[in-house]
């Protein structure tokens, strides 16, 4: 099967407020594009692929009841400090998911309202 998610968009209130937000809880930099209505801040993979975005326009609306959108991270306990550090709040601590050893999940809200997963195997 070919990777099943293509690309993902987080919808953002105050788009210089999310991407500080993302960039400073994930220590990544994002690239930045306005497009008439449209800000996006754009995720790369490792490889350069670019998987998702920040999106920022007019009928993008943030919410805690949409999909659920889980980020693999290298150190949860360090990127929960990060999240509310940065002004956003831990829905679910660092949890052992105990089937197969799948490793651990958290659930946060962040900087727009939303709520994220995060995923780690270690």
């Amino acid at each position: 099967m070919k990777k099943l998610i293509s690309f993902f968009e987080i919808p953002a209130a105050d788009f210089n407020r999310a991407v500080s937000f993302y960039e400073s809880v994930l220590a990544v930099s994002l690239s930045v594009m306005e497009c008439e209505t449209e800000k996006m801040a754009f995720f790369s993979s490792e490889e350069g692929e670019t998987v998702g975005a920040i999106s920022q326009a007019e009928d993008f609306r943030p919410s805690a009841d949409g999909v659920l959108l889980h980020l693999n991270v290298e150190d949860m306990d360090q990127t929960l400090r990060r999240i509310v550090a940065n002004g956003g709040a831990v829905i679910r601590a660092k949890t052992a998911i105990n089937c197969d050893q799948m490793g651990f999940f958290a659930l946060f809200k962040d900087s727009e309202g939303n709520k994220v997963g995060l995923h780690s195997d270690k």
